[in-house]
């Protein structure tokens, strides 16, 4: 005869049967029974179904040694939803943390990057800007310590060679008195610079009667060290000069006579400082006026306050 099998008899004998398939992990759920009516704290264990995996059950939690990958399914790839339908994770990177869309801000950086080289080119142009007037500005503290350095001219001697006069022609053939002048001046130069050498030259040296130049001569250019003297000679010629209407005055013969004569000429002095960027530069106008007699044949002396110096 048999009896029929409550649920209870069949949770007690569930665990005790033998299997004829291979051991899978059983899932249980703990709810009160159906058949306690009377209030009785006990309670029975109801089987549910068997699983393969924790996945397959869509309602209930597992506990057990797979709950940890379990976990872990849940947050990678794709997975399928109670529905049936295919949905997406996000996914995660290497810390663990769910990826995400960048924001991109509007603009990119090539403006800052050319805002910084112009900045960068106009450091560049002030800074040669600043050695340019930083360079000017020493270039004219030197020339303005450079600038009182001036040569100082002085004329020693006239030593009168030839001088005579006589009748004659021009070149057209008008008749007139003409005049023939050879002589040697001497002229003494001092550069008192102590920071540079100066290049000294002139301008025509003339001997000048009545307006009239018989003599002319010129200084050949030279360089004299700093702080130094140097005495320097300049040949006068002059060959049938004529006089016109001047020659009326002029009484030469050859028992000598006085004529009024007058030496004039400008002296020109360079001193480059800070080579050609640094140079001073000045001029002396020198007057001498001066009586000449043919029949003395020594040299005429200056002194100091015969000449102007200007």
């Amino acid at each position: 005869m048999m009896h029929a099998k409550s649920d209870s008899d069949i949770t007690s004998l569930a665990p005790s049967s033998p299997s004829r398939s291979p051991k899978r992990p059983v899932y249980y759920v703990q709810s009160p029974s159906r058949d306690s009516h009377d209030g009785d704290k006990s309670s029975s264990m109801q089987a549910t179904p068997v699983y393969n995996s924790p996945m397959e059950s869509p309602t209930h939690p597992s506990f057990g040694r797979h709950s940890r990958s379990s976990s872990a399914s849940r947050f990678s790839g794709t997975f399928w939803s109670s529905s049936g339908r295919k949905g997406n994770r996000k996914r995660v990177n290497d810390k663990g943390w769910p990826e995400c869309n960048v924001i991109q801000e509007e603009g990119s950086y090539d403006d800052l990057d050319e805002d910084k080289g112009l900045s960068r080119r106009c450091q560049i142009i002030l800074a040669l800007l600043s050695f340019v007037m930083l360079f000017t500005v020493f270039c004219l503290i030197i020339w303005g310590a450079a600038r009182p350095y001036k040569a100082e001219v002085v004329v020693k001697s006239l030593s009168m060679d030839d001088f005579y006069a006589g009748e004659g022609s021009d070149s057209t053939g008008v008749p007139t008195k003409m005049v023939t002048v050879n002589c040697s001046l001497k002229i003494n130069v001092y550069n008192p610079a102590t920071m540079f050498g100066i290049h000294v030259t002139s301008g025509p040296i003339s001997l000048i009667y009545s307006e009239i130049t018989i003599a002319t001569g010129q200084l050949k250019k030279y360089y004299q060290p700093r702080k130094s003297h140097r005495t320097v000679a300049v040949i006068l010629h002059g060959e049938k000069v004529p006089l016109y209407g001047a020659g009326a005055g002029l009484a030469l013969s050859s028992t000598g006579g006085a004529v009024p004569l007058t030496l004039e000429f400008e002296i020109i002095s360079r001193g480059y400082v800070v080579g050609k960027l640094v140079k001073v530069k000045h001029r002396k106008l020198v007057s001498c006026p001066l009586v000449v007699d043919s029949r003395n044949t020594k040299p005429i002396k200056f002194k100091q306050n015969s000449c102007t110096y200007i």
